[in-house]
């Protein structure tokens, strides 16, 4: 069998986003779009790209053209870099299949993909075939595409609505005529996990030559059910997943990638099945898709979204400050975020709270704690998210405890912006009153801000932070900035455990101007880690020490 997988073990993942998820409404892609995305596909590890539909359009057709010759293709820059097969989509009609064969056969590892209907109600209004008709269709067409390449794969559309009796004798006249992937779509999302479950298990036992080729899941999503069936048919037998990134894709969607490859890595216990793919990856890919396509990936998505690994609840905040395997499951940088998010809201509890606070700079005793504590409840039953400027003003303000006092004052701040060399002068105010000018060049107009910052003030923190939101509507909006900074030397204090753990100082700015914001908040920063280290240096003491 051509293409024969590593082990029994492992699962062949099979991206159709460039073809099933370009169907969403107002996903389109130009070309140049999908010769981006398939190469960060091929990056990920994906084992299979179906790049098109040939047949659909002259510009279809060069799409796939282009990802065969350009992606799938050994790369000399990349050794060892694993090639994906490339396919196309094409009706069981000789001009699509001759369509296909012309977009793929640039690759190293070409596979046509061929499908008909076969459940009653597609057979009798959609195709006005017989039963005979379509067994014989398929042998031809199947047949014909194997005699352009040796990779050919079927799919019965529809399979999850056919009668299976007629399901293997379909599966095994294409077997047959040479079909080396056989795939089981549940086109329209009507099965359930146990349906499907049986469907599959049913053709691995009673499809003749079932064991000379691989049996492929596609499912969608119009119940919810696509993950959980494409789990269940890969429990059964199936070796390969056919999903999109993101899930998008026709009416509810398809199966997601990122869903499928974390369940199979996280419950290796109960699959035993491997894939190929890079996780570290996925959150990179998932956004490009996003920013190509237009279609935003909701917060509370698993994996991807941005509330995947945040945290509101006090219960839940608590746990993970404590062990982050209370309430995650995963890593988030196995997928490729930076890190677990605390969010401050009504559900906050007092742990969280004191660790934000410390990060922002503020320690305070036991009783101030419990009076900003009770302050904080009280806003946030007002407001969904809690911001650093809420907290500072609930500190500073409200109860009358004030931040570190300031070292250096921003008076004037100037930039220049553009391809060529952003650059940026600052003049800050020094403790003794005198007035530093600097001026610095960065990749940007923030950085170069920063950098000159830095000569006035002689420290380079690390930066661990940067976060910009809109607080106002409009084209004068006021722009947030909270960053977040550590000492270069990663200065640490003795925790309440007795271990070393680098301090963090946080600073926050608001301004129609952002790049100003941007020079206000990091100075703010930088000025409570230096009041640190003056009216407390032992506290600011390398980690070793404090070890």
């Amino acid at each position: 069998m051509p293409n024969q997988p590593p082990h029994p073990n492992y699962v062949r993942i099979f991206d159709t986003t460039l073809r099933d998820g370009e169907q969403s409404p107002g996903a389109t892609m130009t070309s140049a779009e999908k010769l981006q995305i398939a190469r960060a596909l091929a990056r990920m590890g994906v084992d299979v790209i179906e790049a098109g539909f040939p047949a659909a359009s002259p510009d279809d057709l060069e799409a796939v053209r282009r990802i065969a010759i350009e992606v799938g293709n050994p790369d000399p820059r990349h050794n060892g870099h694993r090639v994906p097969i490339i396919t196309g989509l094409a009706r069981a009609v000789k001009s699509d299949i001759d369509a296909a064969w012309e977009a793929v056969r640039h690759a190293a590892r070409p596979r046509i993909h061929t499908f008909l209907a076969t459940s009653p109600i597609h057979m009798q209004y959609k195709l006005r075939m017989t039963p005979r008709e379509v067994v014989q269709r398929v042998r031809e067409m199947v047949a014909y595409a194997r005699s352009l390449t040796d990779d050919v794969e079927f799919s019965p559309e529809d399979a999850g609505r056919s009668d299976p009796e007629f399901l293997y004798e379909v599966l095994a006249a294409a077997i047959e005529a040479g079909a080396t992937t056989l795939n089981i779509p549940d086109t329209v999302g009507y099965t359930t996990p146990e349906e499907f479950y049986r469907l599959i298990k049913g053709i691995m036992e009673h499809t003749p030559g079932i064991e000379q080729v691989i049996v492929s899941v596609h499912c969608h999503n119009d119940l919810g059910l696509a993950t959980a069936n494409t789990l269940a048919g890969l429990m059964a037998g199936a070796r390969q997943a056919e999903v999109t990134i993101n899930g998008i894709g026709e009416r509810a969607g398809n199966t997601a990638l990122e869903e499928v490859v974390m369940a199979l890595r996280v419950r290796h216990d109960v699959y035993g099945l491997e894939t190929g793919i890079d996780t570290t990856q996925i959150v990179r890919v998932s956004q490009m898709v996003s920013r190509i396509t237009g279609m935003a990936v909701q917060p509370n998505k698993a994996i991807v979204g941005a509330n995947a690994f945040a945290h509101e609840a006090g219960i839940h905040q608590d746990g993970m400050l404590k062990h982050q395997q209370t309430y995650e499951i995963m890593r988030p940088e196995m997928v490729g975020w930076p890190k677990s998010r605390l969010v401050l809201g009504k559900h906050s509890g007092r742990h969280a709270l004191r660790v934000r606070l410390e990060e922002l700079g503020y320690r305070l005793r036991p009783e101030e704690l419990d009076e900003i504590f009770r302050e904080f409840k009280r806003l946030a039953d007002r407001k969904k998210t809690i911001t650093d400027a809420d907290l500072m003003a609930l500190v500073s303000e409200e109860r009358g405890l004030a931040p570190e006092e300031e070292v250096f004052h921003l008076e004037a701040a100037q930039v220049v912006a553009g391809t060529g060399m952003p650059s940026a002068t600052v003049r800050l105010r020094g403790p003794d009153g005198q007035v530093h000018i600097a001026t610095a060049v960065g990749t940007g107009p923030v950085d170069a801000a920063y950098k000159a910052i830095e000569q006035v003030v002689g420290v380079q923190p690390v930066l661990l932070e940067y976060v910009v939101n809109a607080v106002t509507e409009g084209i004068d909006a006021v722009g947030e900035v909270t960053v977040r900074i550590q000492p270069a030397e990663a200065e640490a204090r003795p925790s309440p455990q007795g271990t070393a753990r680098p301090r963090t100082f946080g600073g926050y700015a608001a301004d129609t101007d952002v790049i100003l914001a941007s020079a206000k908040a990091y100075l703010i920063a930088i000025n409570k880690m230096l009041a640190a280290r003056q009216s407390d240096p032992a506290d600011t003491a390398p980690a070793s020490a404090a070890a």
